[in-house]
């Protein structure tokens, strides 16, 4: 970039910079966050479709979860890399929603780009949404619906409404109860008597045998091992637990060193001085009363002679995450050293138990103190199968946990972004000013919803969309498309809901996401320090 002073060029920026300003440089990213939109609009709905993605590794990847798609496609434009952000604030907040906050960023844009037509300054078009979004949460706060976490039949539509779709609809009779099961196994009460949810209490252990049918929830923890001696006990009962970040072995000398062994007394004795240390580590873990040990590090083929003919059942090379679970559900403590290894420090539990689960086995956990750690074991005919179920019972538990926070809840089916749009054109007629254009055109942006439920269905869009206006307008707010049936229909009665901070957080981040990127008239791209490069530029940048 150069100006000119007096016919004397002065250089400002780095030769190869590309700098795009004004009409051109919002049309361009308007136009990049449109086709990121799109990309993922067909996967919207129980009936969306699917998207295979392959990487660089040749690793595929099939899916209809907006998050996962937008993460996996190689996005470059920096706009459209906002509508990537769009679904991962969703997911990260929420754990669903994502393709709607997503699709409704590329309609508000694609809204906006109709008034800039018009010669509508993008600061009030931005201001307009800001104002929309905030009446939008006051109407759908208006006509939610409250739950308590004891109303077990709507979790269970909640989070067969998360299932739907994406994979595990066909088993969603069955994994549904199991969803609301751990999520309400896992819920605490804090000290303000506000109810919390941490997922991650919820081990997910996955085998690639079955069918998805055969998913089942144990409570308790689940390590995908198995004992390191046949000689060991398959069951241990009122089970004291060793938690070992470190190996059972003789540690080897820190330096390299050569050890010359003439006749077969010198052999011997060497073999028996070695066992005997090995003895020494293992007494240690018998005179702590354990008789049960989940170690981090590996255990010397020797050393698990000894504790299996003591009856100690014992597997290694356990995963950290998973040694701190069992700590945390056994009140335990992980041991770093073995000269630490006390009665007091040792975890206990119910059961101990391997078992075969489809063609391997698989260490089970049970009745531990600490009751909050769940698992579910995922089964499926195919990598993917599972993959796929696991994304979807994700986002289950997570929808169903934030409404026994929230407390709330919407129904689903497009009837809130109907009910929005009305409201809200209502709303734009009461105002002055030019904003009242941008609230109107939000209105507008939000019908994207009911209307791409209808497309990816195979039903006309417009006949529905005007239907269900028709419902709205009769005062019943909570009318919905239920796909299946091809009819406008109470949802709540159809049982097909969803929590309301799902809703008010896909709005927030698309009507924030839709501002930000209108009120960008400059995008100045380096090209590097190597010279005249191609740089990755604002017109030639692809999406």
């Amino acid at each position: 970039m150069a100006a000119q002073l007096g016919g004397q060029p002065i250089t400002i920026l780095r030769q190869g910079t590309q700098r795009t300003t004004g009409k051109e440089a919002q049309r361009g990213n308007i136009m990049a966050a449109k086709v990121v939109a799109s990309a993922v609009r067909t996967t919207l709905g129980p009936k969306g479709m699917d998207k295979m993605l392959v990487n660089s590794a040749g690793q595929i990847t099939i899916t209809n979860d907006g998050a996962t798609i937008l993460d996996e496609m190689d996005i470059k434009h920096p706009a459209a890399k906002m509508v990537v952000e769009v679904a991962k604030t969703q997911d990260d907040e929420v754990g669903d929603g994502t393709t709607t906050a997503a699709v409704l960023t590329g309609e508000l844009l694609d809204k906006a780009e109709e008034l800039l037509d018009l010669n509508v300054h993008s600061t009030i078009i931005a201001n307009g949404y800001r104002i929309a979004a905030v009446e939008a949460r006051r109407i759908l706060e208006g006509m939610s619906i409250q739950v308590t976490e004891d109303d077990e039949d709507t979790l269970v539509k909640i989070a067969e409404t998360a299932l739907t779709g994406k994979g595990a609809g066909s088993a969603k009779d069955i994994i549904a109860p199991l969803v609301v099961r751990a999520v309400r196994s896992i819920a605490e009460t804090d000290a303000s008597g506000k109810k919390t949810v941490d997922i991650k209490d919820v081990m997910m252990e996955r085998r690639v045998e079955g069918s998805v049918d055969d998913t089942e929830l144990v409570e308790g923890l689940i390590v995908d091992r198995s004992r390191t001696h046949q000689s060991m006990p398959t069951r241990v009962d009122n089970a004291k637990i060793a938690i070992l970040a470190t190996p059972i072995d003789v540690r080897s000398m820190e330096f390299k060193s050569e050890i010359s062994l003439t006749g077969t007394t010198q052999r011997r004795a060497f073999v028996e001085q070695e066992e005997r240390m090995i003895k020494e580590v293992v007494d240690k873990v018998i005179n702590s009363g354990a008789n049960a040990v989940f170690c981090q590090k590996a255990v010397d083929e020797m050393a698990r002679h000894y504790l299996a003919k003591a009856g100690i059942f014992v597997i290694h090379r356990v995963k950290k995450k998973d040694l701190k679970l069992l700590a945390e559900s056994t009140n335990g403590k992980v041991v770093t050293n073995l000269d630490e290894l006390t009665p007091d420090e040792l975890g206990t539990a119910g059961v101990v138990e391997e078992k075969l689960v489809g063609n391997g086995e698989m260490i089970f956990v049970r009745d531990c103190p600490n009751t909050k750690v769940i698992s579910i074991i995922l089964r499926g005919g195919t990598e993917q199968v599972v993959d796929n179920l696991a994304r979807a019972i994700n986002d289950a538990l997570r929808v169903v946990g934030v409404v026994i926070e929230d407390g709330r809840v919407v129904a689903g089916g497009g009837s809130p972004e109907v009910e929005l749009s009305l409201r809200l054109k209502e709303y734009a007629a009461t105002l002055k000013g030019r904003e009242q254009l941008a609230i109107t055109k939000f209105a507008e942006a939000v019908e994207v919803i009911p209307k791409t439920l209808a497309e990816n269905s195979g039903l006309d869009s417009i006949d529905k969309l005007v239907e269900l206006k028709s419902k709205h307008e009769a005062g019943e707010k909570n009318t919905g498309l239920n796909v299946f049936e091809n009819r406008v229909e109470d949802m709540t009665v159809s049982g097909v809901v969803e929590p309301l901070r799902v809703k008010l957080q896909a709005i927030d981040s698309a009507s924030e996401a839709a501002s930000m990127i209108l009120r960008i008239d400059d995008m100045i791209a380096s090209s590097g320090s190597d010279g005249p490069k191609q740089a990755p530029g604002m017109k030639d940048y692809a999406v």
